[in-house]
């Protein structure tokens, strides 16, 4: 592997930890960012507009231009999604 990929993995581990922990001491977290995906899913443009609107209302910050760790996220949010979809 690569030292710039390794670099990059490193970083966006480090990324995921801090998002980790804010979701684990404030559990309202998830709860309102599952709220606001399933508010915003299908609207065009939805990633943006749950990134956004995540960033308003809880202490997670999505800047305008993601990192490797933003776009797992909103991509786990939107299997979280589907997952729930495949139930009913």
């Amino acid at each position: 592997m690569s030292s710039s990929n390794e670099s990059r993995q490193a970083k966006m581990i480090d990324e995921l930890r801090v998002f980790i922990k804010k979701v684990l001491s404030e559990p309202t977290i998830a709860v309102k960012s599952m709220e606001i995906a399933r508010k915003y899913r299908n609207e065009p443009n939805a990633k943006e507009i749950i990134a956004r609107e995540i960033s308003a209302n809880t202490n997670i910050r999505i800047p305008e231009n993601w990192s490797e760790a933003d776009k797992m996220f909103l991509d786990i949010i939107h299997d979280v999604l589907d997952d729930e979809e495949a139930l009913y």
